[in-house]
């Protein structure tokens, strides 16, 4: 009886920030995978164990949520001022489909400490203790991240006091800086920071309503409406939305409208190809609420709420790239991300999602009538989980 062995892929499972993923060198990748195509997205699905029609992902690295169905490919960068090149692939998980429209901002902060213990930065630029800089150029979106990596003794340090909601234990803090976030084109649709030209739009969603949104190209692109507005009250967990197929189907027809309106695609047929982006997420003011680990979270300690969904689904705390157009949105007066946060001009907000509290800032000025940012910070921290070899059937690609 004839049968195909597997083959061994050094491969290291990686959390970054509230996710986690396995990741590759790109030279480490079979011949056929090292360049995008059929190949690499087959090889990628088998390792995370999709499409399972049991959701589960059983037969593979992947968690089953969308914050665990992910895998990063990383290189030497031969573009000037960057030390690598970032490739992000969101794994569907009931579908044969890998989305590279979009970053992960969570895995961001993995991909410095991966990279510096994987020999892809110079050895000349890193200091034997102290806080190395690691600049990425994030190939999906074009944009630069610079990751700021503590080391010790010649290695990076993982382990410290930095707590991160969502994330069970404190680890070392990894500080990120996303350059440029917003995409700045000539206002067309799809290529400006505010694609329609418009800080609010009227949003019209057949079988749901006209609602307000903003819609931005920061950090990835957004769909933010007023919680009230859906239905909502902003202080909800995964299970309230997650458990409700109405629900859902809601917010996945807001997407698809909101991703036609930004230009992002041109029918809403296209919507379920492009399940990674855009995010759709909904705002609220400060309110008290507890969060999913049973830890208080008053009105006083956030400026607001924000729920967002990813591959439609109710994020378990907020996607890292989320975060970057919520601070980008919070510090341009007039969007409903600022106006749920009060109003008016600020650096930083600290909002509330289901896990707890997540600070982030955003430098905003206007620029002969256009609102550009110039970078968008935020904290975040990141762990080997385990490193070695994965194994997949030789003839799964």
């Amino acid at each position: 009886m004839s049968h195909t062995p597997q083959i061994k892929i050094p491969a290291t499972c990686m959390r970054g920030g509230t996710s986690k993923g396995v990741f590759f060198r790109l030279q480490d990748l079979p011949e056929v995978a090292q360049r995008p195509g059929p190949a690499r997205d087959a090889l990628l699905l088998r390792v995370i164990g999709s499409p399972d029609p049991y959701g589960k992902q059983i037969d593979g690295m992947g968690g089953a949520t969308s914050s665990t169905s992910k895998a990063v490919i990383l290189s030497r960068s031969s573009r000037p001022g960057h030390d690598v090149d970032y490739l992000f692939g969101q794994v569907a998980i009931d579908r044969p489909f890998v989305d590279w429209s979009g970053n992960c901002g969570n895995l961001s902060a993995a991909v410095g400490p991966f990279v510096i213990a994987n020999g892809l930065v110079d050895a000349s630029r890193l200091p034997r203790n102290g806080m190395a800089t690691v600049r990425i150029w994030q190939a999906n979106i074009g944009k630069t991240i610079v990751a700021h990596v503590p080391m010790s003794y010649g290695a990076v340090q993982e382990t410290g006091d930095f707590e991160l909601d969502g994330v069970t234990f404190p680890a070392a803090e990894v500080q990120l800086e996303f350059i440029d976030p917003a995409d700045e084109g000539d206002g067309e649709a799809g290529g400006a920071m505010f694609p329609t030209g418009n800080l609010v739009d009227d949003l019209e969603v057949p079988g749901v309503g006209t609602m307000k949104a903003t819609l931005i190209n920061a950090g990835i692109p957004t769909i933010f409406v007023n919680a009230d507005a859906v239905g909502y009250a902003g202080t909800e967990l995964q299970d309230a939305i997650n458990g409700s197929d109405a629900a859902l189907a809601m917010f996945e027809t807001i997407r698809a409208h909101g991703a036609v309106r930004m230009g992002l695609i041109r029918d809403i047929a296209e919507a379920g190809l492009r399940q990674h982006t855009p995010k759709v997420a909904f705002v609220a003011p400060p309110a008290a609420y507890t969060a999913s680990s049973g830890k208080p979270v008053n009105a006083a300690d956030v400026d607001l709420l924000v729920r967002a969904l990813s591959m439609g689904k109710l994020h378990h705390a907020m996607m890292g790239t989320a975060a970057v157009a919520i601070g980008t949105a919070a510090a341009i007066p007039g969007t409903l991300v600022n106006l749920a946060a009060g109003g008016g001009e600020r650096t930083a907000v600290r909002f509330g999602h289901p896990s707890g509290t997540l600070r982030v800032g955003a430098e905003a000025r206007q620029v002969d009538g256009r609102w550009t940012v110039t970078k968008a910070l935020m904290s975040r921290s990141a762990r080997v989980l385990m490193e070695g070899q994965v194994r997949v059937p030789g003839d799964s690609f």
